[in-house]
């Protein structure tokens, strides 16, 4: 299928967001068995923002989160995430996470989905706060990008715009839970799947949905 006709898909999701990372394989595999047919955004949403900017601990549920996630998706949280929740102190702030993964996404050659699951590992695997410029310089050298010029973009006002921009983009779009893949049509947008999705159900809906003509809307004479 000719690059023009690909299908323009956008993942909206929140690098703190655990159902996000539970969500991240079955993305994956999804978009590498469908690369020839769909092009995949990746913007953030503000999960973390305002008063809700608060140290890991105002939120106890996340363990029980943590297990209930591992048990219907497979994915395995590392020991550094654990030792975060035991401590208790990581400030949860989404507006930085999202200007750290703009600052990557902006590097030629650094794929948006390689850049938050990047993103994601280090919180969830690593239990790194995702205000440490030192976490985009680290996913910078891991994914052959400029890591001085990510860490520049990180750190300067621009980055904390374009962090607003996104999560904007996403409240015109209406989509207020995460993880959410949207498949764009027209000037709308159509939710497919689910936190536990599948990437065979997911290609079964990119299918469905593709194959459905849209509806044109009637006119009267």
């Amino acid at each position: 299928m000719p690059s023009a006709e690909r299908a323009s898909l956008t993942y909206a999701f929140d690098a703190y967001c655990p159902w996000c990372y539970g969500f991240g394989p079955a993305l994956r595999a999804f978009a590498e068995d469908n690369a020839h047919r769909i092009r995949l955004g990746v913007l953030s949403a503000g999960l973390y923002t305002g008063g809700r900017v608060r140290p890991v601990a105002a939120y106890p549920h996340l363990s029980a989160e943590r297990d209930r996630i591992a048990r219907l998706t497979g994915v395995v949280f590392g020991a550094g995430y654990e030792r975060a929740l035991s401590q208790g102190t990581t400030v949860l702030d989404s507006v930085a996470a999202a200007a750290g993964l703009a600052a990557l996404r902006d590097q030629p050659g650094i794929g948006e989905l390689d850049a938050a699951e990047a993103v994601q590992r280090a919180w969830f695997v690593d239990g790194r706060s995702l205000s440490d410029a030192a976490v985009y310089r680290d996913t910078a050298d891991e994914l052959g990008g400029d890591a001085d010029a990510v860490t520049a973009a990180f750190t300067s006002p621009a980055g904390r715009v374009k962090a607003h921009a996104g999560f904007r983009a996403l409240r015109r779009l209406r989509v207020t839970s995460y993880p959410t893949l949207l498949l764009r049509i027209g000037d709308g947008a159509d939710q497919m799947g689910g936190p536990v999705s599948t990437s065979a159900s997911l290609t079964a809906a990119l299918d469905q949905r593709l194959t459905t003509p849209v509806p044109r809307p009637s006119t009267l004479t």
